[in-house]
Formats: structure tokens, C-alpha cells, sequence
């Protein structure tokens, strides 16, 4: 019989090879039929396609720095925290499902990045959204993986705080 425990991470290690892989697909097929810099309006001009290689992090902040420095920065404090994060995720016991789901996320679109940067040099973003006052940089699935783990961290803290003040009343 299957313990509860594997099943537990097995559905977990799913969520965050799905991040990985939705992550590298989309950006092999962006690498082999957009070119750089392109634009291709997918809704009216207010969600886009603009491939671009990032060498830097978010929003290409360090693209600048040495390239030792860099990879330091960018490359092996991220991967040594990954690492860090795969172990907590399956090792920790009393880790809810939310939150076990947040990381996978988070995780997922770490590593997807990480893969990208260690394996082409750069990170390949290419969405882009225009809503006129509302409108984002550039960026990946691997940035909307981590996006979604960081917004699914932030309503477990918020519902848990919600529900520990309710145990009080």
C-alpha cells in the first residue's frame, strides 16, 4: 500500500515538473518562431508578444554586472535556494497543501529560469501586457508560476491569520 506521505509529494513533484515544463515549452516555441524584438499583437495590442533575451533578473537588473558576479548572483544563490526549497517541500511534515502548492509554483518557475539562464545564458520573456494604466515588463511563465505561488502564499497568510483570530472569539 501507498502511504499517504508519497502520494502527498508525487502530487506535489506534479505541479512543479508542470510548472517546469509549461514554462520550457512555451519558450522553445518562442525561441523557434519569434524572432527578437518582435511584436505580435494577440489581443487588440493589450496582450503581446515581444521576445526578448534577458540577461539580467527581473526587469533586467544586473544585466550589467561582470559576468562572474552575475552568474554568482543570478545563477548559484538562486539554485542553492531551489535546492534549499525542494528539500523543505518534501521533507517538511507539517507544511499545508496551500502552501506545499505555493512552492511547487514558485519553485517550478525558479527552476524553469534558473535552466535557462545556466543552460542559454539569458532568460527568454516574451508576454507582455498593455491595459493603458495597468501594463507589466516583459516576462515568462516562469514569472507567472512564481507570481501565482507568491498570490497563493499571500491568501494562506491571510486566511490563516482570519482563522486563528476566529479561534479567540
Amino acid at each position: 500500500m501507498i502511504s499517504p506521505g508519497i502520494i502527498k509529494n508525487a502530487a506535489f513533484l506534479i505541479v512543479l515538473l508542470a510548472n517546469i515544463g509549461c514554462d520550457q515549452l512555451s519558450k522553445k516555441i518562442v525561441r523557434r518562431e519569434v524572432q527578437q524584438y518582435e511584436t505580435i499583437s494577440l489581443i487588440d495590442n493589450h496582450f503581446t508578444l515581444t521576445k526578448v533575451e534577458n540577461t539580467g533578473a527581473f526587469l533586467s537588473v544586473g544585466s550589467k554586472l561582470p559576468n562572474a558576479v552575475k552568474f554568482f548572483i543570478l545563477s548559484i544563490i538562486p539554485l542553492l535556494s531551489l535546492s534549499y526549497g525542494i528539500v523543505y517541500l518534501f521533507t517538511r511534515q507539517n507544511l499545508s497543501k496551500m502552501s506545499a502548492v505555493a512552492l511547487s509554483f514558485a519553485i517550478g518557475g525558479g527552476i524553469g529560469n534558473i535552466y535557462d539562464r545556466i543552460i542559454h545564458g539569458s532568460v527568454t520573456d516574451f508576454l507582455h501586457i498593455d491595459l493603458g494604466i495597468f501594463q507589466t515588463g516583459i516576462f515568462n511563465m516562469a514569472d507567472v508560476s512564481i507570481m501565482v505561488g507568491m498570490i497563493l502564499f499571500v491568501v494562506q497568510s491571510y486566511s490563516g491569520k482570519r482563522e486563528s483570530a476566529h479561534k479567540f472569539d
